[in-house]
């Protein structure tokens, strides 16, 4: 049962209005004009508010505004006449969710806020998943918000996706992103790993098996499309799948259909496919390993993960993230990383992505004596190797100490900020005072720079 607002002028109109609504299962309040409805919205809160468009033009009160901003989860469907459609078609462009006219059947009244309800209840579940799963999602801003917008509007289908990207980019997080906005978001997510089992066994495991199959099938077993079933599938690591594999998997695409290891008999299934890999499909149908036409089937949409070098604004809400897991688990006392290591974490291009980030994270925690974790509790690759990427071109050196890292990052500060200490901390985000003593400890000739009047 949903509650609903219905603010129309006409007597008439406004009963059949609440009648089918109720009828319906609905909570319905009634206002036949805009102070009532000003009242009853401050009051209360409805998923869906049906306004009349006449109303809405007669006060000086934007009600579409005044609404959505003290309740930006309701639903707004304007009530039109037919001379009226130009001020609904516009009232859209504010925030409402559609129109109706006032001649439309209410069968069709009923769908449409119906349709409302769903955009609302999809709209909800995802604003709750990204907000619970911040970290995981890697951040939402640059590379990662076509990702999201992609995932949101593929989501309520049952299209098939393809996600591809380097290894370690959360590939499966995304794909549960989409299940749980999805409206199969009540039922089974089941992920596999096609790399992680062997051939026999992967396809024994996807599709289930008849008793006396082979040694050891001592009874019926349903696989794991079925388990999944009005579900979805996530197929990770799906270039490593046999082609004999693959053609069982293009019948459940093409047909909806399976047959267990060992059956003659088709079994229908309603299963939802997301499918992985870090590969070039093209490359494997090119090379005969992959069949073309199950691409073209599982590349129905394809999302292409960004790696976490560019998408380096998450940072810092992944290394937290990780902090406070391992900090848990381990039962350390961990609250943060000192200069030197934030350096490093931040010029580091991480070849395994989210992944190995993780793994950094847990091996500095480990490390760590207390506080703030230093540039020599992080892996000694990255001191080395991986800090190189970062240095200025043209380093005679294949490595380079702590100290000298940490002049460079000062002076290469201080020249693009034309010598202004004030601005200059800002951005190594530390306090005027210390960068005033790390000049003094490295040596640092202000007069090299062009001065800025310091403030």
């Amino acid at each position: 049962m949903a509650s609903l607002l219905i603010v129309e002028s006409e007597a008439s109109l406004r009963e059949r209005l609440t009648d089918t609504l109720v009828r319906f299962g609905h909570r319905v309040d009634v206002c036949s004009d805009s102070r009532c409805m000003l009242k009853r919205v401050s009051d209360n809160s409805y998923e869906v508010v049906l306004l009349d468009t006449r109303i809405a033009a007669e006060t000086d009160i934007d009600l579409i505004h005044f609404t959505l901003r003290r309740h930006p989860g309701t639903e707004i469907i304007m009530v039109a006449d037919v001379d009226n459609i130009d001020k609904a078609v516009e009232a859209i462009s504010r925030g409402a969710y559609f129109y109706v006219l006032k001649s439309m059947k209410m069968d069709d009244v009923v769908m449409l806020v119906e349709n409302a309800l769903k955009k609302r209840e999809d709209g909800q579940a995802l604003d709750a998943f990204q907000k619970a799963n911040v970290q995981d999602l890697v951040g939402t801003g640059g590379a990662m918000r076509r990702v999201l917008e992609l995932a949101a509007k593929v989501a309520p289908t049952n299209s098939t996706v393809l996600l591809t990207g380097e290894t370690g980019t959360g590939k499966e997080v995304l794909a549960h992103l989409i299940h749980q906005i999805s409206p199969r978001r009540g039922k089974s997510f089941v992920a596999v790993s096609c790399a992680a089992l062997p051939e026999t066994l992967l396809e024994s495991e996807l599709f289930g098996y008849k008793k006396g199959a082979f040694t050891g099938a001592t009874s019926d077993k349903k696989g794991l499309f079925e388990e999944a079933e009005k579900g979805t599938m996530f197929l990770d690591e799906v270039s490593e799948m046999s082609l004999m594999t693959q053609v069982k998997l293009l019948r459940v695409l093409q047909d909806g259909e399976l047959r267990r290891v060992g059956e003659t008999v088709a079994r229908r299934v309603d299963v939802r496919v997301i499918a992985a890999t870090n590969k070039d499909l093209r490359e494997g149908i090119k090379n005969k390993t992959f069949r073309e036409d199950l691409y073209f089937r599982l590349n129905v949409i394809q999302i292409r993960q960004p790696p976490l070098r560019k998408r380096m604004d998450a940072l810092p809400s992944l290394v937290r993230h990780f902090i406070d897991k391992f900090d848990r688990k381990l039962d350390k006392r961990i609250t943060g990383v000192d200069e030197s290591a934030q350096f490093i974490l931040e010029n580091y291009d991480y070849p395994g992505n989210i992944r190995e980030l993780e793994n950094i994270i847990e091996h500095a925690v480990i490390m760590a004596e207390a506080g703030l974790i230093k540039a020599s509790d992080l892996p000694e690759h990255m001191t080395t190797t991986g800090v190189r990427r970062a240095l200025p071109d043209g380093s005679e050196s294949d490595f380079i100490t702590l100290e000298e890292m940490e002049k460079r990052l000062i002076v290469d500060t201080l020249t693009r900020c034309n010598g202004n200490q004030t601005v200059a901390a800002k951005k190594l985000g530390i306090s005027r005072s210390t960068l005033w003593r790390k000049i003094g400890k490295h040596g640092i000739k202000l007069s090299q720079f062009e001065t800025s009047p310091q403030t």
